[in-house]
């Protein structure tokens, strides 16, 4: 694997949730509907958008920030980028 790919998903209650999924290569569908795209292979943001606005985020900020929230997605992330 090699993206780490996050959707928000407003609830009509107005709760959010996160949808985190990885994958190998990035689809049409993740570039038009994700919210995050990581590349552990290349080590870059490829998208960040958070309530609509485009934010400009730094690979460190951002890989720390989802390190702390997804410990063994990213752990396992790292591992199979550098294999590649």
């Amino acid at each position: 694997m090699r993206y780490l790919i996050i959707t928000y998903v407003r609830k009509a209650n107005g709760q959010i949730d996160e949808q985190c999924e990885v994958a190998k290569k990035i689809k049409e569908r993740d570039i038009t509907t994700a919210n995050v795209i990581l590349d552990f292979k290349d080590k870059k943001v490829e998208k960040c958008i958070i309530d609509g606005q485009v934010i400009t985020m730094d690979w460190d900020k951002a890989y720390e920030y989802y390190k702390r929230v997804y410990p063994s997605i990213v752990e396992r992330l790292e591992e199979e980028a550098s294999q590649e």
